[in-house]
C-alpha cells in the first residue's frame, strides 16, 4: 500500500479517520479555551500550561492499570464509550461557576479516560489495514492531527474574540459527541484481539515484558523524551504571546502536517532509519532562536520548522510495531501514547515552573536544549539490530 487512494479505499479507514479528526479538533478547541480561561483567572504560566497538558498526567495511571483494555475489549464499543465520556466531561467544564480546582479534577478524569484511547485506535488501525499499510495509515492520521489542530486553533481563536471560553468549550463537546456517533455507525463490530479479561495485573505483566527488552525500551525513551521536552516549549505559547498564541499553535500544527506529508508519501523506505535522529534534532534547534527577541512571523516560522521534526516519532513507531506481536499491539502502542502524553505533561509543568522565575522565552530555550541533549545521548542505542528486531514478546508471559 503506497498511495492515499488505496488507503481511503479501505472501508473502515474512512470512519476511523473521521473519529480521530473530530476528537483532535475537539481537544484543540478545548485546550485553547481552557488555557485562556485559566490564565485570565490566575495569571499563572504554570496553571495555564497544566490546563493544556494536565490531562496527560493521568495517562501514567491509565498506563499502569487500564492498558490491557486496549486488546481485550471490542474496539468499536471502547471508542464510542471514550468519546461519550470526553464529551460529557467537557460539558461539565463549561458549567458556569466551575472553580479552578474543580476544572483540574475533571481534566484529570479526562486524561484517565484518554489513556485507553491511543491503544484502541492504533491497534484497530493495524487490524483495518493490510500488511505494510500501518506507516502510511498512521502518517495520514498524523496529517489529520495537524490539519485539525490548525482548524481547531483557528476556530478557537476566532470564537474567543466574540464569545466566552465556556461557550467555546461547548463546540469541543459537540465534536467529541460527533466522534461517538461516527464510531458507532461507521465501524464494524470486532472481537477483542486477545483473550481474557482486562485487569491491572495483566496490564503490569505485559508492560514489564515490553520494557524488559532493551531494543523496545530505548525506542520508547526516544519516542517519549525529545518530543515531550519540546512540547514544554509549546506549553508556554500563551504566556509568551498572550494575544497571538493561536498563531504559534497553528504554525506548529502546519509544520507537523507538512513533515508528515513528506515523510509518509515521499520518503523512500531506505531513508527512514537514517532520518530518525536528524528529525529529532530538528525538534529542538529552531527553539534556540527564542533566546533572541523575535518578531511574530519569525517565531511562527521557527515553530513550524521545529514541528516538522515530530515526523521522527512515526518512524520509531513503525520500529516498535515491528518489534511486537499482534496480540499485544494495542497495549504496546497504548503504552507509547500514554508515556508520550505523560512526558509532555511533565515537560509542560517543568517549563511552566521555569517561566515563573525566568522569562517564557528563556524557559523555552532551556527545554529545547534538554531535548537536543537527550536525542544525542540516545542515538547510539537506536542503531537497528536485526537479530533483536525479530524477537517477540514471550507468549507464556503474556
Amino acid at each position: 500500500m503506497r498511495t492515499y487512494r488505496e488507503l481511503f479505499q479501505v472501508p473502515e479507514f474512512r470512519p476511523l479517520f473521521l473519529v480521530v479528526s473530530a476528537q483532535i479538533a475537539g481537544s484543540t478547541v478545548n485546550g485553547l479555551a481552557l488555557g485562556t480561561l485559566v490564565y485570565a483567572g490566575t495569571g499563572s504560566p504554570l496553571l495555564a500550561a497544566l490546563s493544556l497538558f494536565g490531562p496527560s498526567f493521568a495517562q501514567v495511571v491509565g498506563a499502569t492499570t487500564l492498558l490491557s483494555t486496549a486488546d481485550r475489549v471490542p474496539p468499536r464499543a471502547a471508542l464510542v464509550t471514550i468519546a461519550l465520556l470526553l464529551g460529557t466531561s467537557v460539558l461539565v467544564l463549561a458549567t458556569p461557576g466551575m472553580p479552578i480546582w474543580g476544572m483540574f479534577v475533571v481534566i484529570g478524569f479526562m486524561g484517565l479516560v484518554s489513556s485507553m484511547g491511543g491503544g484502541v485506535r492504533w491497534g484497530l488501525l493495524g487490524e483495518i489495514l493490510p500488511e505494510g499499510g500501518y506507516l502510511l495509515g498512521r502518517s495520514v492520521l498524523n496529517m489529520s492531527v495537524g490539519a485539525m489542530q490548525i482548524s481547531g486553533f483557528a476556530l478557537g481563536g476566532a470564537l474567543l474574540t466574540v464569545a466566552s471560553p465556556r461557550r467555546v468549550l461547548l463546540i469541543g463537546a459537540t465534536l467529541h459527541l460527533t466522534a461517538a456517533i461516527v464510531a458507532r455507525f461507521g465501524l464494524t463490530r470486532r472481537a477483542p484481539r486477545a483473550l481474557g479479561r482486562p485487569s491491572v495485573r495483566q496490564t503490569w505483566r505485559v508492560n514489564v515484558t515490553l520494557w524488559s527488552e532493551p531494543a523496545r525500551r530505548y525506542v520508547y525513551l526516544a519516542l517519549w523524551l525529545p518530543n515531550g521536552l519540546v512540547v514544554g516549549c509549546e506549553a508556554l505559547f500563551i504566556p509568551y504571546a498572550p494575544g497571538t498564541a493561536g498563531v504559534l499553535f497553528m504554525s506548529g500544527a502546519l509544520g507537523m502536517l507538512a513533515g508528515d506529508t513528506v515523510r509518509g508519501r515521499f520518503l523512500p523506505p531506505h531513508w527512514r532509519s537514517r532520518l530518525v535522529t536528524p528529525l529529532q534534532l530538528l525538534l529542538g534547534v529552531p527553539y534556540l532562536l527564542f533566546a533572541l527577541p523575535l518578531p511574530l512571523p519569525v517565531a511562527a516560522l521557527a515553530v513550524a520548522a521545529a514541528s516538522a521534526g515530530f515526523g521522527g516519532g512515526v518512524l520509531l513507531q513503525q520500529r516498535l510495531v515491528d518489534l511486537t506481536p499482534v496480540d499485544v499491539r494495542g497495549q504496546v502502542l497504548g503504552l507509547h501514547s500514554s508515556g508520550m502524553l505523560t512526558m509532555q505533561a511533565v515537560a509542560a509543568t517543568v517549563a511552566g515552573a521555569l517561566a515563573q522565575w525566568m522569562s517564557a522565552s528563556g524557559a523555552m530555550v532551556t527545554m529545547a536544549a534538554l531535548s537536543l541533549l537527550v536525542t544525542l545521548l540516545l542515538r547510539p542505542k537506536l542503531r537497528p539490530r536485526p537479530s533483536v528486531a525479530a524477537r517477540p514478546v514471550d507468549p507464556v508471559v503474556v
